[in-house]
Order: structure tokens, then sequence, then C-alpha cells
């Protein structure tokens, strides 16, 4: 006897499961909790099978008797129904994980493993968001440079230049993951080279007089700021390391009696371990602010209550915008001055003064160098001329604060 919307929608559930029938092997099965699915028996190569259609109410009587239907008509060409939806189910999943949001999802994921830090995860996130609301939902395999392009030119057409340079780098590396994992087979954005506007390029604002800038350590001294964001300043100004690598610092990072501090790979600009030789001002200045901080795992915790991106804010590091914003109201406009820019006043500074090679200043701002032997090598036979230059470069700082006499540098004969 066949259903009916009405028998189907009053169909009580018992102890054991029910299986009411339609006819020509349609089955509403009825569980003990009451779950109502569709099931289709039907013989294939002279063995029984079932096909399950789908849950009642999303699948109704009406739409279950054709999918019946369907089957049957496929079943009388001579393929099996079941193995039809298998197939189906299986291209349909293998779909959705090749899309280009998938592969970026898991070529995050790897990058989380392989320990990236938060702020460089986030910094991708940010930029493949860009991308997809164009091509997010494409199979990765099928989006043309054409797409990619769109995706590109909108950000463009924002006037954001250097983030749509990053996000041509980032999208093609989520094309080259696919590759890599055989989901697809070319890069279209190696065909972009060259179709976007350069962006402009923006120097780092600092300051490299002597007399001015021992005029900011002065501001820095006389800050009535935060304690942390006051050290993080002087830090920067005796250590000169980028503002990222010092605000994400751990103690755990740092060997006070060895005066050293070792930044891990994953920190790093090139991924590469980086030590630095700390002054007696430093190690002081550190362990003052130990004092402070020392009982939890960051130097310079950021304040405040409430959450951030599922994080409490006291577990989270003060911004660079913390750094930054301190200069202003200190009166340093961001084309005077930078958190970055210490490491540009160093730069200048220790270059000019002629008494440093030119190897271990390039060491001490951590530029790596391109062939292997050489960084080697350098590696090791700069850190004693490192370690004095880290002292001789506080007691030069501690002059230009207190006022000293400002003594031009003459060049150093080559």
């Amino acid at each position: 006897m066949s259903l009916s919307d009405v028998k189907i929608r009053t169909a009580k559930a018992t102890a054991t499961m029910q299986k009411l029938s339609d006819g020509e092997g349609l089955q509403l099965w009825i569980s003990p909790v009451g779950g109502k699915a569709w099931k289709l028996a039907y013989r294939f190569g002279g063995k029984q099978k079932k096909l399950s259609l789908g849950n009642y109410p999303d699948i109704s009587l009406q739409r279950a008797r054709e999918l019946r239907a369907d089957a049957k008509r496929t079943l009388a060409e001579g393929r099996d129904s079941g193995e039809l939806r298998r197939i189906e189910k299986l291209t349909a999943g293998n779909a959705s994980a090749n899309t280009f949001n998938a592969v970026a999802d898991e070529l995050l994921e790897r990058k989380r493993r392989e320990g990236r830090t938060e702020n460089t995860i986030e910094k991708i996130v940010w930029i493949l968001d860009f991308a997809r609301p164009v091509i997010g939902e494409r199979p990765i395999s099928e989006i043309t440079a054409a797409e990619v392009l769109q995706a590109l030119r909108a950000v463009e057409a924002r006037g954001r230049l250097e983030t749509a340079r990053r996000m041509r780098s980032v999208v093609g590396e989520v094309f080259r993951f696919a590759i890599a994992t055989a989901r697809a087979t070319n890069d279209p954005t190696f065909a972009l080279r060259g179709a976007l506007m350069p962006p402009k390029v923006q120097h780092r604002a600092a300051l490299v007089a002597p007399a001015d800038f021992g005029a900011l350590l002065r501001a820095i001294d006389g800050f009535n700021g935060q304690p942390t964001t006051t050290a993080a300043l002087k830090l920067l100004a005796l250590l000169f390391p980028r503002p990222g690598e010092l605000r994400l610092a751990e103690w755990q990072e740092f060997n006070l009696p060895d005066a050293v501090w070792v930044i891990p790979a994953a920190r790093t600009k090139m991924r590469r371990e980086h030590r630095v030789p700390l002054s007696k001002q430093a190690v002081g200045l550190l362990r003052e602010l130990h004092a402070i901080t020392g009982r939890g795992k960051l130097v310079f915790p950021g304040y405040g209550v409430g959450s951030r991106a599922g994080k409490p804010i006291e577990q989270r590091p003060i911004s660079e915008n913390t750094l930054n914003g301190a200069l202003r109201r200190m009166g340093y406009g961001q084309d005077e001055m930078t958190a970055h820019g210490f490491r540009s006043t160093a730069s200048t500074l220790l270059n000019e003064c002629g008494l440093w090679s030119a190897d271990a200043i390039e060491r001490a701002l951590a530029h790596v160098e391109q062939d292997d032997v050489r960084k080697a090598y350098n590696r090791a036979a700069h850190w004693d001329e490192r370690v004095r230059m880290a002292q001789w470069w506080a007691d030069h700082l501690d002059s230009l604060r207190d006022g000293a006499q400002v003594i031009e540098f003459k060049p150093a004969r080559a």
C-alpha cells in the first residue's frame, strides 16, 4: 500500500526499527528515536542492495518517488544506482576540498604546524581575505590568471599598491602548494608579474643626526607612560631589533648572566636564529623590567581587560601602534621617527663612526648573507666584535642622551 504525507507525519517511533513501504522498493525507515530516512531496495547483478535517498522531511514523499524513478531508469540502462551515487558523493567531496579556500586553509594550518608566529599567520589571513570573495569557492585547478587579476585590481583600485603586491605573492604560494599536493598544474600568478602598479618605496622615518637622536633619548627618559612601553623604546635604541622581534620577546630567550638574547628562528624575518649581545645597560634595564613582568611569559605584555582574537589581552604583547603612539605623544611625527626607525639610526651612526666593520654591523642588524659558507663564517667571526660594538653603542647613547659634545665622525679610510 502506498504511503501518504499524513501517514508519514503521524507515524510514531517504536522500540524497533519500522519499515513503511511505498512500493517498488521505496521504504521509509523510522528509528526508535524518531528519525525518518528514505531507503530504496533493489537488485543489481543478482545481488540485493540498498540505496539511501535522504531524510524526511528534507526529502519529501514526492521527491523520494522522483529519486526512485531516476534510480530505476539508471538500472534499466544496466548501471548500478548505488555505485553512481557513491561516485557522485566522492566527486563532490573532492571538489569541495580542492577549492581555493580549502587549499588556502590547509596551507595556513601547515604554517601553524611549522611554528610560524601568530602575527605572521594573521597577516596572511588578512591578505587572503581580499582574494576569497572573488576566487575562494572556485576549484583551484580551474582558476585563471584573469580571475586572480580581477581580485588584485580590486585591491589596487583602493590605492593599496603594496597590499596588492603582497597579495599576488601569497595567492601564488597557495597555488604552488596546490601543485605540490597534486591539485593544480599551474600557478597563474606567474603570468601576472608586472601587471600591477609598483608601490612607492616608503623609507621608514628615522632620526640620524646625533644631536636629534640624543634629544629623543632624553624624551624617552622623561616619558610618562607604561613602564613596559618606556623600556621597549630604550631597548629598541640599545639593541635595534625589528619591533616585532622585541614586542613578542619571552623571558626564556634572555640569558642575563651571559648577556645574550637568542631570538628564535620562528620570529625572525629571515627565519634564522639571531643572537644579540647585551650591553651592561641593556642587562640592567632587563633586570629592572623583570621585577615588573618577570612572573609571566612575555617581556612586554599588553594591559587591559577583556579578550581579543580569543586570547586575554594580558597574554598578548604590546602592539607596534603602542610604540609608535608613544613617539607621537612625545611630539615626534610619523615623518620624523618610527619604532622601526631605530634600526636605520643605528645602521647610519655605526657605519659613519668608522670603528666597526660593515660585516659586523650587518650581522647585528640580522641581515643574512646569501652565501651559506660566508654566512657561517661571519656568524662566528664577528661575534666578539659585535659584543664590543654593543657596549660601545650603549656608552655612546649615554653620551648623546646626557648632551655631551657631539663630535662629527670622519669617514673611515678605505
